[in-house]
């Protein structure tokens, strides 16, 4: 019998348990295996960052998570940092990129980046919380690029209004607001893609393991605090099969002109 059958026979608070002691540091996804899935995005962000990794003589990865995204760069440049800020990940990214002889910085909310100007020729960046573009400006060497996926505007909306009722077109996020900042930081962008995934969830554990993982789905979410909603769309996976959001990534590419 496979995950996804052992789940259907499981009730709500016995779902739900499971999700909430479940470990939420790093950002892998592991845990939803057979329980939930998404589409990739067309760019393939890991071979992109790989390729580049290859050539780079010092490269910069921020808001690292755990690290498992850089983990798989096959050849890392002669100098690799990363940075993160939440403190159970420090612990993870380090014990992740040991092999790779990465340094990983712990850095604080201050939208500066503790490193020298014109340190890396690469800066890259999995899903940032926030892009300081003067900070990546500044540390980038002349001819360096900034190489990000990025969460698009509305992403899991689907997901964020079962929880939370109807929402307000969302303001940030946008990736030409993305533009515009790149460009008034300096940067000239070379390469901009959007794409819309499909993300499927089986269960009710499942939900409740990405929204205390992924946090800006539903900010302040807690598992007793809406219930009675988290509930509602268990009935309603038991009755009408599989719940679907859709996560929305763009891909943007931005260069340090050479003067």
């Amino acid at each position: 019998m496979c995950i996804r059958d052992r789940v259907r026979e499981r009730g709500f608070e016995e779902l739900v348990a499971e999700a909430a002691g479940a470990d939420v540091t790093g950002w892998g996804f592991s845990w939803l295996t057979g329980r939930a899935a998404e589409e990739r995005p067309p760019w393939g962000y890991a071979r992109l960052v790989a390729a580049r990794m290859a050539r780079a003589r010092a490269a910069l990865d921020v808001d690292t998570g755990g690290g498992e995204v850089l983990a798989e760069i096959p050849t890392p440049p002669p100098l690799l940092v990363a940075t993160e800020g939440w403190p159970p990940n420090v612990a993870v990214a380090r014990r992740t990129l040991r092999r790779l002889g990465a340094h990983v910085v712990r850095v604080g909310a201050a939208s500066v980046l503790p490193f020298r100007a014109g340190s890396f020729d690469l800066v890259s960046s999995r899903h940032p919380i926030d892009t300081w573009w003067a900070e990546i400006a500044r540390v980038l060497r002349p001819g360096g690029a900034y190489l990000s996926q990025q969460i698009g505007p509305g992403t899991m909306r689907e997901l964020s209004e079962a929880i939370l009722g109807p929402l307000p077109p969302a303001a940030t996020r946008h990736p030409e607001q993305a533009v515009a900042a790149a460009r008034a930081a300096g940067l000239t962008v070379a390469r901009l893609e959007e794409a819309t995934l499909r993300a499927v969830f089986h269960d009710i554990g499942a939900v409740v393991w990405f929204l205390r993982k992924v946090v800006w789905t539903v900010p302040g979410f807690t598992i007793d605090r809406y219930r009675p909603r988290l509930a509602a769309l268990h009935d309603r996976i038991r009755a009408e099969g599989p719940f679907v959001a859709h996560a929305r990534r763009f891909l943007i590419e931005a260069r340090k002109p050479v003067r």
